[in-house]
């Protein structure tokens, strides 16, 4: 587990696409003990909210807000302290998928809001499904002008599926004609870093070789071929108390993992 250098008091906020929260249960557990988020963010929890572990995360003193959806998608907030939360991206009343929920955080000196988003895959692409992933991307991107608005620290954090730049993939070639790659997907998400959002883990360091995913299939993880899709974007009011970020990457290494990894950011709170 990587350890914060900071000295001053600090609020960490992490992100996990855990596939299925039921499988991953223990280390879901596991990792609230020994990272001991103040807020947890997942993703892909496969499972209706009535089915959702609550108790066993409640036990370890977090507050849970979820908007489940039968054996796909699925997004939560887990936070020490009681919260408030809404459901669902605005922008299309027909959508159906559980793909985000958003929250406001008591904290020492204010408030912080967290949104837990599972973009779209978006594959195959050209078709229906990429389509619905740039629609989902631009609504998100005029809900966060209204967000903005607000002027307080606002966190976007989840399971993107977006690769921004070539060095967050270990073989880039390998995901030219991929959604997650194509030239649309990543001038889209540039598109929302301009309202002026911050890449957290980006904003402390310019090094490569840091992922939050290595599919299950030839040997991705054994052979570090990952690719960085988890994010956590801040705010500008955020981005001012950003004392630190990384990847936890060694619960990638566990036994019957999720093929993402947590991804977590530390905002000053003195």
């Amino acid at each position: 587990m990587r350890q914060s250098l900071a000295k001053e008091p600090v609020l960490r906020i992490a992100t996990w696409n855990v596939n299925s929260v039921r499988q991953r249960l223990g280390h879901l557990l596991a990792y609230l003990k020994e990272a001991s988020p103040d807020a947890l963010c997942l993703q892909e929890l496969k499972c209706q909210d009535d089915a959702f572990p609550r108790a066993e995360i409640e036990e370890l003193g977090y507050n849970v807000a979820t908007h489940g959806q039968k054996a796909f998608n699925g997004v939560a907030i887990l936070a020490k302290r009681p919260f408030e939360a809404t459901r669902g991206l605005p922008g299309d009343s027909a959508d159906e998928q559980a793909r985000y929920i958003e929250a406001v955080l008591p904290t020492d000196k204010g408030v912080v809001r967290l949104a837990s988003i599972y973009l779209p895959n978006g594959n195959p692409a050209p078709g229906d499904k990429y389509s619905y992933k740039l629609a989902f991307m631009n609504r998100l991107i005029a809900h966060s002008r209204h967000l903005l608005a607000f002027e307080e620290p606002l966190i976007l954090a989840g399971d993107f599926n977006v690769i921004p730049e070539p060095r967050d993939a270990a073989d880039p070639a390998q995901w030219t004609s991929d959604a997650l790659f194509l030239p649309q997907t990543r001038a889209k998400f540039r598109e929302q870093l301009a309202l002026g959002f911050t890449d957290a883990l980006r904003a402390t360091t310019d090094a490569g070789g840091l992922y939050t995913f290595w599919d299950y299939q030839a040997g991705s993880w054994q052979r570090d071929n990952g690719i960085r899709i988890d994010h956590l974007l801040l705010s500008p009011q955020a981005a001012d108390l950003l004392s630190g970020a990384g990847v936890d990457k060694q619960l990638r290494a566990l036994e019957k993992p999720s093929d993402h990894t947590p991804a977590w950011v530390e905002l000053r709170i003195d």
